[in-house]
Parts: structure tokens; C-alpha cells; sequence
């Protein structure tokens, strides 16, 4: 049978309507093994040794956007890395002549930043989601167990670089492994990188939600919640991961509920499972009051102090 290069569309609460691009629909090609990923195990590759065509991708593509008009953004990804393709610059620039009012995405580890030609490539799209789950060289090599030769300095270096040089909207990943990357160390360890960015959009936070390549488990909800306070304040953290999240509902007063809001601007499916009822009330009442407001970032809604609004804007 014929390996489909086009998938969806997907509806994402992150990032609208997804029409996807498989970059490598036949086999899974990626320079990570990662224990969490939903592929099968595999032996990692620094390139692709099966290759679609542009021609064919760009006819496949233009086929789906006639197909599904209410698209918001084209979707590069892969059963693997998708910038190991080979032909990723021409692939861009092929897709930015059809793409019409649509945004081109791309989601990608981070590692092949480090290869200038894939640097400069990415500057030319609208949206980058970059992962880094891990900063510290033991954590990374256990939890993505990398190629020959991926230095997670250099790597760390690559994406710091890149957020001074894209113009487009940058959203960075970080997924949590039960007892990997889910200890205070690492995250301060990933905070003070994250700190550095230049420029990002939003930074996800989640774990696993979907059976992993290897015997490891995600963390819950609330344990999700309790890490994100390890960031920065003034970090656009979002807490992705709810498909098996467990509500842990609990009282809150009007100056606990804007102490944590100070903290960590929460969205309104976050509030669902953190707050009580009566809570709940309060958020209301808060808000009718305006001392709170909703912050839109992206396709998300963030509830934010209305006195840190001003400081959000200054920071970015």
C-alpha cells in the first residue's frame, strides 16, 4: 500500500486546524530513541535513508488544501525527526508558494540545529516548536538517548541562538518522564536555559499521554502543576498534558487564587482541575472585578493578574 505523506486535519488546542506532513511515512528515521516516543524502538540515523520526493509531497498537498479549506496551519513532522530530510529547504519554499493564508509549523528535537544549513532553513517558517526535555548530559542521554554525537550544550546553545534570530512565533516542549527528567535539579536545571530565550511564544509542559516505546510512566496533573512553579515567573508556561489528567480540586480564597495566578497564569481547563466550586466563584468574581483578565497567547486564554499585564508586555 502506499505510504499517505498527508494526514488530518487534526484539530490542536495548541495551534488551531493541523493539516500534518509526514517527512518520513514509510519508516520510522530519527537521531532520538526516546523512551516516551509512541514509535516502536529503533536504532537512531543522522539521515534518512528512504526519501519522498518534494514533487510528490507538494502534489499531495495540494490535493488535502482542496479537500479542507478551514486550515490554520501545515504541519511538518515525521515518523521520526522530520528535518532529516534531506530536501527541507526546497520542500519550504515549494509549500510557501501554495500555502495561501496558512501558516507553515514545524516540530522538531532541537539536535539539528546544530547543522547551520537546518538552522537557517527554520528561520524561513512561521512557527517553530523546538523540544528539550532535558539540559544536563546524564538526564538527556537516558530519557532522548541521542546519535553518536549529539552535544546537549551545543544543543542547548543552538536553540538559545535561534530564539535571538526568529521572527516567527516560537513554542518550546518539555515532556516529563517519572523519575528522569521529573526532579527539582533537572527542572532548575532547564529553567536557567529557558530563562535565556531571547523570544518564545509559549513553553508546554506535559508528560506522556500515549503508550511509550519503552516501560516508563508519566506524572500526574497535579505533579505537572506543582514543577511549573519551579519555572520563572515570567515564563509563558502551559501545561499541555490532560487527556489522563486527574482532577485535584481544592479550596482557594480570593488571595490565594491571585497569588497563584501572580505565579502562574493558568488557563480555564486548569482552573477546572485545580479549583473547587465555591473557588471557582471567586475566580468569577475576580474577574467581573477585573482584577483579573484574560490573556490570549496563540489559540490558548490565560487568566493573569491584571497588574502584571504591563510587565508581560515590557518582557516581550
Amino acid at each position: 500500500m502506499e505510504n499517505k505523506t498527508i494526514f488530518g486535519p487534526i484539530h490542536s488546542r495548541r495551534f488551531g486546524n493541523s493539516l500534518g506532513i509526514d517527512l518520513s511515512s514509510a519508516i520510522k528515521q530519527c537521531n532520538f530513541d526516546c523512551l516516551y516516543c509512541e514509535l516502536s524502538p529503533s536504532a537512531t540515523v543522522d539521515h534518512q535513508v528512504i526519501v519522498t520526493d518534494v514533487q510528490t509531497i507538494i502534489n499531495d498537498l495540494k490535493f488535502a488544501l482542496r479537500e479542507h479549506k478551514n486550515i490554520d496551519v501545515i504541519t511538518l513532522t515525521a515518523n521520526g525527526e522530520p528535518t532529516l530530510y534531506p530536501y527541507l529547504d526546497e520542500l519550504i519554499d515549494e509549500i510557501q508558494k501554495i500555502k495561501e493564508d496558512k501558516e507553515i509549523l514545524i516540530l522538531t528535537n532541537s539536535a539539528t540545529l546544530i547543522d547551520q544549513k537546518v538552522f537557517h532553513t527554520l528561520l524561513k517558517l512561521d512557527q517553530v516548536k523546538l523540544s528539550l526535555d532535558a539540559v544536563t548530559l546524564e538526564v538527556f542521554k537516558k530519557i532522548d538517548r541521542p546519535h553518536i554525537g549529539i552535544d546537549i550544550e551545543m544543543l542547548t546553545c543552538k536553540v538559545l541562538e535561534f530564539s535571538q534570530k526568529f521572527t516567527g512565533k516560537l513554542y518550546i516542549e518539555v515532556l516529563f518522564v517519572y523519575g528522569l527528567n521529573d526532579t527539582v535539579d533537572e527542572v532548575k536545571a532547564i529553567n536557567e536555559v529557558l530563562k535565556k530565550l531571547s523570544h518564545v511564544e509559549r513553553i508546554d509542559i506535559g508528560t506522556i499521554d500515549r503508550p511509550p516505546a519503552y516501560p516508563v510512566q508519566g506524572i500526574c496533573y497535579g505533579e505537572l502543576f506543582e514543577l511549573s512553579k519551579l519555572f520563572d515567573p515570567s515564563l509563558p508556561i502551559h501545561i499541555a498534558s490532560r487527556t489522563h489528567a486527574e482532577s485535584c480540586q481544592s479550596p482557594y480564597s480570593d488571595e490565594e487564587i491571585l497569588n497563584t495566578l501572580d505565579k502562574r497564569p493558568l488557563t480555564y481547563e486548569d482552573i477546572e482541575l485545580l479549583f473547587d466550586k465555591e473557588s471557582q466563584k471567586r475566580l468569577k468574581n475576580l474577574l467581573e472585578n477585573e482584577n483579573i483578565v484574560i490573556n490570549k497567547v496563540g489559540n490558548l486564554e490565560f487568566l493573569i493578574l491584571s497588574k502584571n499585564v504591563e510587565r508581560k508586555r515590557r518582557k516581550s
